[in-house]
């Protein structure tokens, strides 16, 4: 009798009394963090700014692959190892659509980013390469100076956390919100 006590006196702390109040206190603490991190678009939530998105329009600048097409409830990727065929002929792909979009573009300058996968299939950022080598084609199809269109990226990039980690990267969804900003 002593052990289901205990056992029921456990469930009530850490299944119901912990989870609450750190929900809370990350609530009070940092509300748009424990939320999600979410962007609203005249009020309506278009997105998070740390789950990546499927821009296929060449109006837009394009993301990285993701094998779960960005589906948040199943984060994965393929795990396929180098020496996998299945890769090779999945990147081959990529590069096909690419060139194909990116008319312009020099095949043996393809940021490995724009072609493989985050390890989790949602990374919502791209090198600033991957922005810059799409800036062409996302001008041309919105009519806007390429120069325009590169200072938006320049705007978008964000440095290097803490100024020692990662690499400066630009978050695909708030750069195609503020290249939209230009038609509003």
């Amino acid at each position: 009798m002593k052990a289901l006590r205990l056992c029921l006196v456990f469930i009530v702390i850490c299944g119901l009394i912990y989870p609450l109040a750190t929900t809370g206190v990350a609530q009070v603490l940092f509300p748009k963090q424990a939320n999600g991190s979410l962007i609203k678009k005249d009020k309506k939530i278009i997105g998070s700014k740390w789950i990546g998105q499927n821009f296929s329009s060449a109006n837009y600048f394009h993301g990285r692959v993701s094998s779960i097409k960005n589906d948040a409830s199943a984060s994965g990727s393929l795990n396929l190892a180098a020496s996998n065929p299945a890769l090779k002929k999945r990147v081959e792909a990529s590069i096909a659509q690419l060139m194909k979009d990116n008319s312009t573009m020099d095949r043996t300058n393809i940021p490995a980013d724009l072609v493989t996968n985050s390890g989790s299939g949602l990374d919502p950022d791209i090198s600033v390469a991957s922005a810059k080598l799409q800036v062409a084609r996302v001008a041309k199809a919105n009519h806007l100076e390429v120069a325009t269109v590169s200072k938006l990226v320049a705007d978008c990039t964000a440095s290097r956390s803490l100024g020692i980690f990662g690499e400066p990267r630009v978050n695909v969804l708030q750069l195609n919100l503020a290249l939209s900003k230009l038609h509003d």
